[in-house]
């Protein structure tokens, strides 16, 4: 039984997620000739506060391009 856990940042619109999650078992299916039935799919949404690359918070301000308009 193929368990497949993903981790986003929070603020997608659910049917987009809904929509990640029955293709990413499909293709999971396929891929591995495993029954649907058996493919387990979750996703787990956290705040932007919550993750960070490097130091960088996904929550932080985006850099300001420092270019003239």
């Amino acid at each position: 039984m193929p368990i497949i856990q993903i981790t986003l940042v929070e603020g997608r619109d659910t049917a987009r997620v809904e929509r990640c999650i029955r293709e990413v078992a499909r293709v999971a299916s396929e891929t591995l000739d495993a029954p649907l039935a058996s493919i387990r799919v979750m996703v787990a949404e956290v705040p932007a506060n919550r993750f960070a690359v490097g130091t960088t918070l996904k929550s932080d301000p985006a850099p300001s391009s420092g270019g003239a308009a």
